[in-house]
């Protein structure tokens, strides 16, 4: 569905995208992650055609955004990270101003896809109130409906649930996922724990560059200490440490607890391989059941701040600044919006 190759992205002497390349299949929902000036929102805003690239290639669908952008920009749904509202409108009539703008204009098509959009994203219980008197999860859930006029197979979400409560965030996390059963989906999140509940693979972006694609779970045992295991073991503390002892496969161990004739592990094991069957045989053959083992695996997080030099604190915090920042924006753009129109106290 997406085809982006060598994309460059400078201004003047500062590189914003660095000869990034990368390919998006169509049915997945993929993360751009990375910290704040890493690059993904000038990368999202070259996708879409709305800023153009200092050098390579951009394909939707086949077709190339530079030299084809009509044909493009037909397949894509876009959500910026303010949505396009138009806060006098109600949202029925904004939903029809997109449609016109989209070249859906004949009245029939219009419902339908009206219809379609609001029952996808459940806000056809408000289509005659004004999007100013919304609350902020509902003024989302109506960008995304503008994104879905036309029923692109390509959506495009930057940060799709900045300055949301964790209500709103939880119900468009779903929603997005619902979304990607019948679209191909790219998300931009500051949000770790977003990209890594909502995302079948992400793209890590640092400093203008790719430095990491996967699926997060593969990403998670790429980055992982794989010769360190965890384990619960169900009998006497001695038994237990005396298999430890003679186990040619530990070169290490430490008790880290004992409850209730459960004796928890931390031991170390040859690197590069996986010893999980061997010692489940060793303590076996001593009648000494296994109840957990499990390899050390990193989070997403974890890989994020191997990467990028960034903790999730860290990023968790600049979203927050970000969102501060957004609703400063929409307020200054509410009061002008009154004040014009002579309502300003």
């Amino acid at each position: 569905m997406i085809e982006v190759k060598n994309l460059v992205k400078d201004y003047g002497k500062h590189h914003a995208v660095k000869d990034i390349s990368f390919s998006v299949p169509e049915g997945q929902i993929v993360g751009l992650l990375g910290p704040n000036g890493a690059g993904k929102s000038t990368t999202m805003n070259i996708i879409t055609g709305y800023i153009s690239a200092t050098s390579g290639e951009v394909k939707i669908g086949g077709y190339d955004i530079f030299e084809e952008p009509l044909m493009a920009k037909k397949l894509i749904g876009y959500l910026p990270e303010i949505p396009p509202l138009y806060e006098d409108m109600t949202v029925e009539e904004y939903l029809n101003f997109v449609c016109d703008l989209k070249g859906i204009r004949k009245k029939e098509e219009k419902n339908s896809s009206i219809q379609e959009v609001t029952e996808a994203v459940k806000i056809s219980d408000i289509r005659g109130r004004l999007i100013k008197n919304l609350s902020k999860g509902y003024r989302q859930r109506v960008g995304l409906a503008q994104a879905l006029i036309g029923n692109p197979p390509l959506l495009i979400l930057d940060e799709p649930t900045v300055g949301l409560d964790p209500n709103q965030i939880i119900e468009i996390r779903s929603l997005i996922k619902s979304l990607g059963k019948k679209h191909t989906i790219i998300l931009s999140s500051h949000i770790l724990s977003e990209v890594n509940a909502v995302c079948d693979y992400v793209l890590i972006i640092d400093k203008g560059s790719l430095v990491a694609e996967d699926t997060p779970e593969n990403l998670s045992e790429h980055f992982s200490k794989n010769d360190r295991i965890s384990m619960s073991v169900k009998g006497e503390k001695e038994a237990v440490e005396e298999v430890l002892r003679a186990s040619s496969h530990i070169k290490e161990y430490r008790i880290t607890g004992e409850k209730e004739g459960i004796v928890d592990v931390e031991a170390q094991t040859p690197s590069g391989k996986d010893v999980r069957d061997d010692l489940f045989f060793e303590f076996a053959e001593q009648k000494l059941p296994i109840i957990k083992m499990e390899r050390e695996n990193l989070s997403l997080e974890d890989v994020f701040l191997k990467l990028t030099g960034q903790d999730a604190q860290t990023v968790e915090s600049e979203a927050e600044k970000a969102t501060e920042k957004i609703e400063k924006q929409r307020h200054f753009h509410f009061r002008k919006k009154k004040k014009e129109k002579g309502e300003e106290e």
